[in-house]
């Protein structure tokens, strides 16, 4: 049989990547996507509503993945399944509770319960899983070589506006975060994709159906989402910048993050699906270099050719955490993968993109309302 791979979610950002990455290498490739307003209501539409971004050779099928009959159709002849459908958003997350969790978590049960019911033909799955799901990253002491996992920042130690990580009187460094690093998710979105992961890993172990979770850090490029402000910190950060307002920031700016290109992350999905190994298991996908997120704001402003510094506010949103980046060997010794793409170059990628995109609507203050309204900034 032809490898034929179904990617969810195959219209949006990452998707809509893997989808080129996978045509390129021979695949014939199904898109089923919902086509939420939220990703693209800005967007630039055919007649038909797909975003014009999406490669023509691939099949489309509109619809809810929560609709067990279209997912039965959707798979009929699939042999790769890739799963990157999802409510994305943090503190979104935090007030629109049940909404993330069916459309993130039982949307994962519709799925599997499918594949252990009925005949299919699928291969192999790779699924989008998030780092979220880590909370805290690894740190250390600085007087000991042992990784550390602290228990996450009380609401007392952020009323004070102490940002770091603290163990008795002595502040915690962070360091690489490895796979085998406790899970201790802060928010909705992030136990949804902690409990996605673990049924889609468990079900295919049992259905003997190899089964690869990628754990995706902060995830950037052409055709992110510029007027959702759910989205990536990155395009909302653009999104205000070309509207001449300064980039909006959490606690003091120094939080570091791992920003991966997103044609990384698409390269990354394709390994994992080519590959012959059997393997049940959860990989992180970053760059493995650290940034602030103050000073990928600057960057931003420098590439925009805007003289613009970032509002610092000193509050937090519940759900947040203070630094998180990755240990990127484990995908590396396993299936031979490592990212290409430089933070310089990537975001030099993403602003050439911008530049011929439809202007972004600025949403940031009215989700930041959404935040405030719901207790969930402080």
């Amino acid at each position: 049989m032809s490898q034929h791979a179904l990617v969810t979610g195959g219209a949006g950002f990452i998707g809509s990547h893997l989808v080129d990455t996978l045509l390129a290498r021979g695949y014939k490739v199904t898109v089923l996507d919902n086509l939420s307003p939220q990703v693209h209501g800005d967007a630039e539409l055919d007649e038909s509503g797909w975003p014009v971004y999406l490669d023509l050779r691939a099949r489309r099928i509109k619809g809810d993945l929560l609709d067990e009959d279209l997912f039965a159709r959707s798979i009929e002849g699939v042999t790769h399944l890739a799963h990157l459908a999802a409510s994305v958003g943090v503190g979104q997350s935090m007030t629109n509770i049940v909404d993330y969790t069916r459309n993130n978590v039982m949307t994962a049960a519709v799925m599997l319960e499918i594949l252990s019911r009925r005949p299919h033909t699928i291969e192999r799955i790779a699924v989008a899983s998030s780092m979220s799901i880590y909370g805290e990253g690894a740190y250390g002491r600085r007087s000991g070589n042992s990784a550390v996992f602290p228990e996450l920042r009380s609401h007392e130690q952020l009323a004070g506006r102490r940002w770091e990580l603290v163990e008795g009187s002595e502040t915690l460094m962070p360091l690489p975060t490895a796979e085998d690093k406790l899970l201790q998710p802060a928010s909705i979105y992030a136990v949804n994709k902690r409990d996605h992961e673990e049924m889609f890993l468990s079900v295919g172990r049992a259905l003997g159906i190899p089964t690869v979770a990628l754990r995706l850090f902060n995830a950037y490029g052409s055709r992110q989402a510029l007027s959702n402000p759910y989205t990536g910190v990155a395009a909302i950060f653009i999104s205000r910048l070309l509207n001449d307002q300064p980039p909006l920031i959490f606690e003091d700016g120094e939080q570091r993050r791992d920003f991966v290109h997103v044609q990384d992350v698409a390269d990354a999905f394709a390994t994992v699906l080519d590959s012959d190994l059997r393997v049940w298991d959860a990989f992180n996908v970053g760059s493995g270099k650290p940034i602030t997120v103050r000073e990928m704001a600057h960057v931003l402003a420098r590439l925009l050719h805007k003289n613009i510094s970032p509002e610092i506010l000193h509050k937090y949103r519940v759900g947040d955490i203070r630094h998180c980046f990755a240990d990127v060997s484990k995908i590396k010794r396993v299936f031979g993968f490592e990212p290409r793409h430089s933070f310089e170059a990537g975001m030099s990628e993403l602003i050439k993109w911008v530049a011929t995109a439809r202007a972004p609507v600025n949403r940031s203050q009215q989700s930041l309302a959404e935040l405030q309204r719901g207790g969930m900034v402080v």
